[in-house]
């Protein structure tokens, strides 16, 4: 079995149960009378998927402000911790650095966990691009059956097909409707990261070369994203600017009302 092969195994539960959402929600719209192939409708389902695996996420987006705000808490004391043992490369002094570590850590209320329940979204993220993709490649997937997918290929917006890809394609207004997709999700991604999570980040006594790198993240992001639009599907990049749009939300709800301690955002929220 080849690596492609493995992991579309391996996402199949996921992908199947993600293909019942959209196919629910296109059965939704077209009960109320909808066009089964109208652009409209297909957008409304991407915007459903994105809703119910983005509530989905809550718990785990909110396990990430609290392993923030405890990081940046028990950050100072870890530092100080360091510094006490610079240079002491004995056991003794070894085993004190890990007990004080664990202990610091404990009473600051970081999760032992850390960052493995977020990296339990990549899996989801991989299932729904696979389900987009191979939806708007024609390939039936779980509930989206043959009809189904047929009526996402026939599906277009301002006359561009949902399941063609690249930034050429039938004239400028072709180029039009997939630059102006990408752009709106790289612009909200820059925004997202510059205004909102920049100020919401503690980068205090980090090394230079990591703020440099941090600065760099909103460009790079929003590179990314005009980069791989020249190669996803239009249904992709609907699902991309849904998701950036909740994304943003979600981050300006965090920045304003559950800033992480010591970072400009929390200094801001004491101000006021």
């Amino acid at each position: 079995m080849s690596f492609t092969s493995f992991v579309d195994a391996a996402l199949a539960p996921l992908t199947t149960a993600l293909s019942a959402v959209v196919a629910t929600a296109h059965t939704g719209l077209t009960s109320l009378g909808a066009d089964p192939s109208s652009g409209a409708v297909w957008v409304l389902c991407i915007a459903a998927v994105v809703v119910v695996v983005r509530v989905a996420l809550l718990p785990l987006a909110a396990h990430g402000v609290r392993l923030a705000h405890a990081s940046a808490r028990a950050r100072p004391h870890l530092l100080e911790l360091t510094r006490r043992y610079k240079g002491r490369r004995d056991a003794a002094s070894l085993r004190a650095l890990a007990e004080g570590r664990r202990r610091i850590t404990a009473e600051h209320g970081v999760p032992r966990l850390g960052l493995l329940p977020l990296l339990v979204q990549l899996p989801l993220w991989t299932a729904l691009y696979h389900l987009v993709a191979q939806a708007a490649a024609g390939v039936p997937v779980g509930a989206m059956d043959a009809a189904l997918v047929a009526s996402l290929g026939a599906a277009t917006v301002l006359g561009v097909p949902l399941a063609e890809r690249g930034y050429l394609g039938a004239g400028a207004a072709h180029l039009l409707v997939v630059a102006g997709l990408a752009g709106t999700a790289a612009l909200l991604s820059w925004v997202t990261q510059t205004y909102l999570v920049a100020p919401n980040t503690v980068l205090a006594d980090v090394p230079e070369a990591v703020a440099r790198v941090q600065q760099l993240v909103p460009v790079l992001s929003a590179a990314g994203l005009l980069v791989a639009a020249g190669f996803a599907p239009v249904a992709l990049l609907v699902y991309w600017v849904c998701n950036a749009l909740w994304t943003l939300a979600q981050q300006a709800v965090v920045t304003r009302w559950f800033p992480t301690p010591g970072s400009p955002a929390a200094a801001r929220a004491a101000g006021r």
